[in-house]
């Protein structure tokens, strides 16, 4: 075997050794044991709630368990396929294949590691505003919508829509959606901030260059855990007629729902569901995530007033989308950037993902 190989056998073999230690599969497979013991007993769906926590638990911990257990097999049987290969004309092309593939799974799992925060296993509640760059700007928050949901149709993530608000002449101006399982917040959140386009505008008679911005706002999905009591005198309801496109009875009933969090003049609407009291639950979750976030800078404010915090926020502006006259997609905060924008629009955005990751650990331990 070439010696750059068993190089970088080794080196992998020490990330998963490391990935390993952190995530303890002796400790995952006594859990796994509890849990089953736990689904088994014939009166858990007496509490359907719990039931439904314990069973999404275990499956969330087989699916680690079995991730290891399979890379470290797989990684085990690529020196028998580079011994093969080898004694093969053609050979290296598939443990080449193997091993990239291995490599780029190993990363992943890393990364991973790295999602330790309080809410990271949660899933993600997106918010998406049109900002400075009029047309132009409500274009392009639709097309940052587009870019997330297929990253998560990629990856088989269920996204689930709860408001749209449409621009006059194209375009959003807002949209909220969760993006449905575990540690999506943890990997999404690295893309709050303020996302810039710079191109032709497709609006503009003159072909015009046309700076747009629009900010990504990302929030952990609030569980029964989380003590959010909001009251009802604190909380204003109104009701209307949805927009924009119609289907299905939605856009024909006084349907949508804003709620108004009089104390602090936080409003949230919902209106893409089919009846009013489903809309209300939606956007009384939608509430009660930015509230809990509201209680978590708060808490981080008066840690870093006691001079035991870091950076309160990353700043702004985090990432530039270019299309003209260059092309060329840049992370402001982490420099990692990519020369090909349409593939990062179409949802391909996972190397930003881990570089963004990398990047808050690395600031966290400084500060």
């Amino acid at each position: 075997m070439r010696p750059e190989i068993s190089a970088a056998l080794e080196d992998l073999d020490s990330t998963l050794t490391t990935i390993e230690k952190v995530m303890d599969p002796e400790e995952l497979s006594a859990r796994v044991r509890e849990l089953e013991q736990q689904a088994s007993d014939p009166s858990l769906w007496d509490d359907p709630d719990h039931a439904q926590q314990v069973t999404s638990e275990l499956s969330a911990v087989q699916g680690k368990l079995r991730k290891l257990t399979d890379l470290r097999q797989r990684l085990r049987d690529l020196p028998i396929m580079y011994e093969l290969a080898e004694e093969e004309d053609d050979g290296d092309e598939l443990a080449e294949g193997e091993l990239a593939d291995v490599r780029e799974q190993i990363e992943a799992l890393e990364v991973t590691t790295m999602l330790s925060g309080a809410y990271d296993q949660r899933e993600a509640l997106i918010n998406i505003r049109s900002g400075a760059g009029g047309i132009d700007a409500a274009d392009w928050a639709e097309m940052l919508m587009r870019m997330y949901t297929r990253w998560a149709e990629k990856n088989g993530h269920k996204v689930d829509v709860y408001d749209i608000s449409y621009a006059e002449e194209a375009g959003i101006k807002s949209a909220t959606f969760v993006v449905h399982g575990d540690y999506m917040y943890g990997q999404l959140s690295v893309e709050q901030g303020a996302h810039r386009l710079v191109r032709i505008s497709p609006f503009d008679n003159q072909g015009r260059r046309q700076t747009s911005f629009a900010e990504v706002e990302v929030l952990p999905v609030v569980e029964k855990v989380d003590s959010i009591d909001i009251p009802d005198n604190d909380v204003r309801v109104d009701v209307y007629r949805s927009s924009g496109p119609g289907g299905q009875s939605v856009n024909t009933t006084d349907s949508a729902v804003r709620l108004t969090h009089v104390p602090t003049g936080i409003v949230v609407t919902c209106q893409n569901e089919k009846s009013q009291i489903q809309n209300k639950a939606s956007a009384m979750r939608v509430l009660q995530a930015k509230l809990l976030e509201k209680k978590r800078q708060e808490e981080r404010a008066e840690m870093d007033a006691l001079g035991s915090g870091g950076h309160a926020s990353w700043g702004n502006q985090m990432r530039s989308y270019v299309l003209h006259p260059y092309q060329m997609v840049k992370d402001l905060r982490t420099n990692f950037e990519v020369g090909d924008p349409s593939k990062v629009l179409d949802g391909e955005i996972d190397g930003f993902l881990e570089a963004g990751i990398r990047w808050r650990m690395a600031e966290q331990q400084q500060a």
